[in-house]
């Protein structure tokens, strides 16, 4: 007996569409040198190839009027209570603390003056901040994810955001990891349960019709 593919045992069960609604903002999501930087601890190939694709993303998304949020990680460099157990299962996070290069952003993507940065301590932007407020105060439907990681912070973020009702769309050219096999596989979960990966025209588009 022939075992199905993922997509043949989704196929009418997952994987519906959700699409854009009336009013998107772009999340920028953790894109910090550490990820970017040969030799680090948290480099991964993946976001470097993200980093380059989202520039275009993030000009686009500014030059239509839409809202950006940044997000990164900080943890109080003396004793990172504040990462409580998840810093005890990843200490490779121990390098996201203020004045370490690695927990600076990336240069290609840095926030403008007016764009809100949200600092958190755990894989989703939604956990523990303003985040969710902020966007319904201001009528946003939609969030749009570009960053890293795609298993860790962007799959944590996409399943929190619908979780808060928004539609979620993750870019797929514009989310990066250190291995393709876990990029992929949640690429998929992401695509099935959570929300729509479009590619980087797709996105672009829509911001343009906004």
């Amino acid at each position: 007996m022939n075992e199905q593919s993922a997509d043949a045992n989704y196929q009418g069960v997952w994987g519906n569409r959700i699409g854009f609604g009336k009013k998107a903002a772009l999340l920028m999501i953790d894109f910090m040198q550490g990820y970017t930087t040969e030799g680090a601890p948290l480099f991964a190939p993946g976001v470097v190839t993200a980093v380059a694709q989202s520039v275009e993303l993030l000009a686009t998304a500014r030059q239509h009027g839409i809202a950006v949020v940044h997000t990164n990680i900080r943890y109080h460099p003396g004793h990172f209570v504040d990462g409580g157990i998840w810093v005890k299962k990843a200490p490779v996070m121990k390098d996201m603390v203020e004045g370490n290069p690695l927990a600076a952003f990336c240069a290609e993507v840095l926030p403008l003056a007016e764009e809100v940065v949200i600092t958190k301590q755990y894989a989703s932007a939604f956990f523990g901040s303003s985040l969710a407020p902020m966007l319904h105060a201001q009528g946003i439907d939609t969030v749009v994810l570009a960053g890293c990681s795609t298993s860790g912070c962007i799959r944590a973020t996409a399943v929190d955001a619908v979780q808060h009702g928004f539609r979620t769309i993750v870019v797929r050219e514009c989310v990066g990891d250190r291995h393709p096999a876990p990029h992929e596989a949640n690429l998929f979960d992401i695509d099935s349960k959570y929300g729509d990966v479009v590619s980087k025209q797709e996105a672009m588009r829509k911001f343009r019709e906004q």
